[in-house]
C-alpha cells in the first residue's frame, strides 16, 4: 500500500475525467504532477501541484483547473475535503477510515510493508569500501562500509537486483610496501632487531602476520635477497590483510557478494580489451597534455602519452592511460574494471568513494559513459570525513594501528548497531561528528537510543497485554475494529506510517539511505509524543480496560514497531526488544 501513489493515481484519473468533459485539452504531460505531504501540516494531509503544472500547457489559469479537479477528488470516499489554496494548489484531507486502513496494511505486510517494485529487477552493482589491503579498516572506511551496505539494502527493498562488490587493490606498488613491511615482522619473529624505515607500515597488526609467515616457511627467507621473497610474501600478506578486512566487515554486519582482484586484470589482456573498445570509438590518441594551471610541479615535463578523450564526456582534461614508457597509468585498470562490470550485464553502477577521491569522479564517469554510449549510468557517492571524539576530545590513534582509529576500535567502544545508525545520521557528503560518549546516552538527543526506545516501548506494551490475557498477535490486531483510532493524535501517527512507502522510493531513487534514519527518528518521536499524551489523556493510553479498545490502540503501536523494525533492517540494525 503506497497511499501517496494511490492518491496520485486518483488525481490522474480525475484529470482524465476533465479531459473527457472538455475542461482540459487532450495530450497533456502529467509526468510532473505530484502528490506529497504539504509544507504545513495544518493545510491538510496531502497536496498536489496538478493545476499549477498543467495550467500553462492547457492555456488556463491554475484555479480554473484546480476547482473542477477538487470537485472530482472530493467525490471519492477516501477524500474528506479537497480545497484550492493560493494561486491553484490543492490541499487534500483524507477520511479517518483511510488511516485505519494504513494501520491494517502495516500489520498485514509486516516488515515488508513499504517494499516496492520500483526497481523492476534492474541489476545494480554497488562497489564500496575497497580499501587497500595494507591494514585494518579505519573509521573513515567504516562510514563508506555502512553507507554502501545500507544503500544496497535499500535498493533491494525497492525491487532492484543488487550485487555488493569490493575491489581488492592488489596490483599497485603499495602491495610491495606491504610485503616489505611483513618481511620486517618476519625477521622480528626470528629474533632479529629490525628498523622500520619511512614508507613502510609500522602497525602492530602486522606482528601476527610475520609470525604466521615464519610458521609457514620457517627460515627460508631469512637473509635472502628481495627477488626471492617479494612475490610470495606479496600474496601471503594480501591474503592475511583481506582475511582481517573480511573479519572487520563481518563484525559490522557487512557481507560482500564479490571480491574482485585488480591483479586479475594484469597480463590477461583485459586492460588491453577495454582500451581497444575505446579506441574503436575514436577516443584514444597520442598527445601531449597542457601543463597544469598555477605553479608548475618541479618534475613537470611535456611528454607525449596515450590519452583518453574524457573531455568529450564532461571531464575537465583528457586523461593519460599509458605512460611514455608503455606502462599503464592507475586509470587504465580502473577503466578495465568498470568495463568488466559492464560486460557482466549490470544496468547501473554505483561506487562509494572516500572524500579524497573527489578528483576521480569526472574521469570515471566519462569512461563508463564512453564504454556504454551512456546506456549504463555510474553514480559516484563520496563519503566525507568522520571526526571521532569522546567527551569533546578528538580520538586520533589506535594502539593496534598506531596512526588511526580502526573499525574494530569503534565497534568495541559502542557496538555495531550504534556504529551503523550513527554513520547514517548525516548525508554522506556532509562531515560527521561521532562522539562515542553521546551515542551511548539515554536521551532524545541520541537518535539511536530514541528510535530503539520506541521499538522497546511497544514490545513492553505487547508483553503486558499478553500477560493480562489479551490476544495481541498481528492477525488478531488486524481483525480489531480500528475505527476506535479516532483521535487526531492517533491519526497523525498513522499518517506518518503512510509516508513510509513513499519515503523508501525517494531514498532509493536519490541513493540517500540517511533519509531512512531521519524518518525513523520522526516516527519514533510521534510514538513517544502519543505515549506521553496518555499520561494526561487516559483515552490515548495503549492499555485500556476494554480488551477490544486495547487491541485497537495496540494495533497502532504495533504498526509503528513494524515499520521501525523494517527501517532498521535496511540500515542493518537489530531492533531492541527492551532497553538495558
Amino acid at each position: 500500500m503506497n497511499l501517496f501513489a494511490d492518491i496520485r493515481a486518483l488525481t490522474l484519473d480525475a484529470i482524465d475525467g476533465l479531459v473527457r468533459d472538455g475542461v482540459l485539452p487532450a495530450g497533456l504531460d502529467t509526468a510532473n504532477v505530484t502528490v506529497e505531504p504539504p509544507r504545513d501540516a495544518a493545510h491538510g494531509d496531502m497536496a498536489t501541484n496538478a493545476a499549477m503544472v498543467l495550467a500553462k500547457p492547457a492555456g488556463k489559469k491554475p484555479r480554473d483547473i484546480a476547482e473542477p479537479l477538487a470537485a472530482r477528488l472530493a467525490a471519492d470516499p477516501r477524500i474528506e475535503t479537497a480545497e484550492v489554496a493560493g494561486p491553484g494548489f490543492l490541499n487534500i484531507r483524507l477520511a479517518p477510515a483511510v488511516w485505519q486502513e494504513v494501520v491494517a496494511a502495516v500489520l498485514a505486510g509486516g516488515t515488508g510493508f513499504g517494499r516496492s517494485d520500483m526497481g523492476a529487477g534492474s541489476r545494480v552493482n554497488v562497489e564500496y569500501v575497497s580499501a587497500n589491503p595494507t591494514g585494518p579498516l579505519h573509521v573513515g572506511h567504516t562510514r563508506g562500509a555502512v553507507f554502501g551496505d545500507a544503500l544496497a539494502a535499500l535498493l533491494e527493498f525497492s525491487g532492484h537486483d543488487v550485487t555488493r562488490e569490493y575491489v581488492i587493490n592488489d596490483g599497485g606498488s603499495q602491495i610491495d610496501t606491504l610485503a616489505r613491511s611483513v618481511y620486517l615482522r618476519y625477521l622480528e619473529a626470528h629474533g632479529r632487531e629490525v628498523a622500520f624505515p619511512d614508507g613502510v607500515y609500522p602497525g602492530d597488526y602486522l606482528v601476527p602476520v610475520g609470525a604466521a609467515l615464519k610458521e609457514e616457511v620457517g627460515a627460508d627467507y631469512v637473509d635472502q635477497p628481495e627477488d626471492v621473497w617479494l612475490a610470495p610474501i606479496r600474496d601471503f600478506a594480501t591474503d592475511a590483510m583481506m582475511a582481517l578486512i573480511r573479519a572487520d566487515l563481518l563484525s559490522l554486519g557487512v557481507e560482500m557478494d564479490v571480491f574482485f582482484s585488480e591483479k586479475s586484470l594484469y597480463g590477461t589482456g583485459r586492460i588491453e580489451a577495454a582500451i581497444e573498445a575505446l579506441r574503436a570509438k575514436g577516443l584514444i590518441y597520442r598527445g601531449t597534455l597542457e601543463p597544469p594551471k598555477g605553479k608548475l610541479p618541479e618534475d613537470w615535463e611535456a611528454r607525449e602519452q596515450t590519452l583518453f578523450k574524457s573531455t568529450e564526456y564532461g571531464d575537465d582534461v583528457d586523461r593519460p592511460i599509458q605512460k611514455s614508457d608503455g606502462s599503464w597509468t592507475y586509470f587504465a585498470p580502473d577503466i578495465a574494471y568498470h568495463y568488466d562490470k559492464v560486460e557482466r550485464g549490470f544496468d547501473q553502477l554505483i561506487n562509494v568513494f572516500g572524500a579524497d577521491h573527489g578528483g576521480y569522479v569526472k574521469r570515471m564517469k566519462a569512461a563508463v559513459a564512453a564504454l556504454t554510449d551512456g546506456r549504463v549510468p555510474l553514480d559516484i557517492k563520496l563519503t566525507q570525513l568522520v571526526r571521532l571524539t569522546r567527551d569533546g576530545a578528538e580520538l586520533k590513534m589506535s594502539k593496534r594501528a598506531g596512526t588511526f582509529v580502526t573499525l574494530a576500535d569503534v565497534i568495541e567502544m559502542v557496538g555495531a548497531d550504534v556504529t551503523r545508525f550513527v554513520m547514517l545520521t548525516r548525508k554522506n557528503d556532509a562531515p560527521l561528528d561521532f562522539d562515542v560518549s553521546k551515542v551511548l546516552e539515554q536521551s532524545k538527543d541520541n537518535p539511536v537510543y530514541y528510535v530503539q526506545y520506541a521499538h522497546a516501548r511497544v514490545m513492553s506494551v505487547l508483553r503486558k497485554a499478553a500477560e493480562a490475557g489479551t490476544d495481541v498477535a498481528d492477525a488478531r490486531l488486524r481483525e480489531t475494529d480500528l475505527g476506535q483510532l479516532d483521535h487526531p493524535a492517533e491519526q497523525a501517527l498513522a499518517a506518518k506510517l503512510a509516508e513510509w512507502p513513499r519515503l523508501v522510493e525517494i531514498a532509493a531513487r536519490t541513493h540517500e539511505p540517511h533519509r531512512i534514519a531521519f524518518y525513523l527518528y520522526d516516527l519514533a518521536s510521534g510514538l513517544h509524543a502519543l505515549w506521553n499524551r496518555g499520561h494526561d489523556e487516559p483515552n490515548l493510553r495503549f492499555l485500556q480496560d476494554d480488551p477490544d479498545t486495547s487491541r485497537a490502540k495496540i494495533a497502532l503501536a504495533r504498526a509503528v514497531s513494524i515499520v521501525i523494525a523494517g527501517g532498521l533492517g535496511i540500515l542493518g540494525v537489530e531492533p531492541a526488544n527492551e532497553m538495558r
